[in-house]
């Protein structure tokens, strides 16, 4: 298993990294805080290539396509040329079931 560095650990091994850059004459610029990597004057820094492309002028209407959609849901029901014959269930005066029949 992976042994994962403590915050101290990664501070000093920073530390050690940069005294050795000083040392071989590196320099380090301070920058003021508050002071932003894009120039606002040329407009030019960090651009999001996704959002600065050029724009679709027009959208697609697909109000036809959806209305075909809709008519293919609600097909009217064929109506049979033979109607099957139905039972019915009759009732006594009393609200009793009585006996079934046959309907057309």
């Amino acid at each position: 298993m992976k042994v994962l560095n403590s915050k101290e650990q990664q501070r000093h091994r920073l530390e050690r990294d940069m005294q050795r850059f000083l040392e071989k004459g590196g320099s380090i610029k301070e920058v003021p805080s508050g002071v932003s990597g894009a120039d606002a004057v040329s407009g030019k820094g960090h651009q999001t290539v996704l959002f600065n492309g050029p724009r679709q002028p027009s959208r697609t209407d697909l109000s036809q396509v959806a209305a075909t959609i809709d008519a293919r849901k609600h097909k009217p029901k064929r109506q049979r040329l033979n109607p099957r014959p139905q039972r019915k269930l009759l009732y006594d005066d009393f609200g009793e079931p009585l006996r079934w029949v046959w309907q057309e």
